[in-house]
């Protein structure tokens, strides 16, 4: 599995690069046919405290998945967007066995 994390207008420091790339990996127990990931991590230019967006591309065999969530730390914006990843990883799986 290959991992991209991109951070957009700011640089992001080693714990939160490593917390990502952590994360993103533990996506394989669900399904094993991912063939890249792309994180993006970009600041909103809001007054708002939940300024943090977190973008998480599956590459995939039959069609990519897509999560953005929004919140007050990255953390928890990947979290919440690999949660979403782990449904949706569910739902393709479901298809594909025809259930």
């Amino acid at each position: 599995m290959n991992i991209q994390i991109h951070s957009v207008r700011f640089d992001a420091d080693k714990k939160l690069l490593d917390f990502v790339d952590q994360k993103v990996k533990k996506l394989g127990r669900y399904y094993d046919q991912i063939i890249g990931v792309d994180v993006f991590l970009r600041l909103a230019k809001s007054e708002n405290t939940e300024n943090k967006i977190a973008e998480i591309k599956l590459d995939i065999p039959v069609n990519p998945l897509f999560a953005k969530k929004q919140s007050k730390s990255f953390e928890e914006a990947v979290d919440q967007s690999i949660d979403a990843l782990k449904i949706q990883i569910t739902r393709q799986k479901e298809k594909l066995r025809g259930v």
